[in-house]
């Protein structure tokens, strides 16, 4: 019994001797490994993959300077624009400035003239003599008296009697057209003031309608008086038709 059991103790004792023997060399072996493993991948060549993903990463990575460059050339270009803008800015804003200026120019200029137009005496009158016929013959000179008035401007001709009345100093157009229609001498006498200045005459021969028209330029003072005087003996006819007509106008002031 003592036999035996000294034998399975020692068999147990070298059993954990070669346990313990076998673990150390495979520890050791084990950190050799590790290590050769180790210095493997320090020391051993990248291989083909790593090179071409290295390759394709420089390939597809930008050059920051060259975008620098891009950036800097499209800074300049644009420069370059806004002083071509800058420009054609100034360029318009001096037109505009010039253009100004000349409407206010002509807006100046046209006030101007509607304030003298404005300020400048109008005057103008268009008559005619009756609707009755014949005026005439009458043993005296008579005055006629233009009583159909269609335009007095300025009120300077009286229908009531017959003068015309220059408002203001000036030079006026003043005409008139005598009518007859009957057998015997017509015509007019045309007054400035007490002054005869014109003397119209025609026979006529038949009854039918005869004319005649005649006009003056006169320079007149505020105040000179213009009028139509039919002579004795005479006569002149009118109607709706208005065949006998006085009228005139200012030309201009002086």
């Amino acid at each position: 019994m003592c036999n035996w059991t000294m034998r399975v103790v020692l068999g147990l004792l070298l059993l954990l001797l070669g346990l313990c023997g076998s673990g150390g060399r495979g520890e050791g072996g084990g950190l050799g490994e590790v290590g050769e493993i180790n210095e493997f991948q320090e020391t051993a060549p990248r291989d083909a993959g790593e090179e071409s993903i290295e390759l394709t990463t420089k390939q597809t990575t930008p050059d920051i300077w060259v975008e620098v460059r891009a950036l800097r050339d499209m800074v300049v270009e644009l420069k370059v624009y806004v002083e071509l803008l800058q420009r054609e800015n100034s360029d318009l804003q001096t037109r505009l400035s010039s253009t100004e200026r000349e409407l206010l120019v002509s807006k100046s200029r046209i006030d101007q003239l509607e304030r003298e137009n404005a300020e400048k005496p109008k005057v103008a009158f268009y008559t005619a003599l009756t609707d009755t016929g014949y005026v005439g013959p009458h043993n005296t000179d008579t005055t006629l008296k233009y009583s159909k008035v269609f335009t007095n401007i300025g009120n300077a001709y009286n229908p009531a009697t017959g003068f015309f009345t220059a408002p203001v100093k000036g030079v006026y157009y003043l005409q008139f057209t005598v009518c007859g229609n009957h057998t015997g001498l017509m015509g007019v006498f045309v007054f400035k003031n007490n002054q005869k200045i014109m003397f119209n005459v025609e026979w006529k021969e038949d009854k039918l309608y005869k004319y005649f028209t005649k006009s003056v330029v006169l320079e007149l003072i505020a105040g000179d008086t213009i009028h139509l005087v039919l002579p004795s003996t005479y006569s002149v006819y009118d109607d709706v038709d208005n065949h006998s007509t006085f009228s005139g106008s200012l030309l201009f002031p002086l």
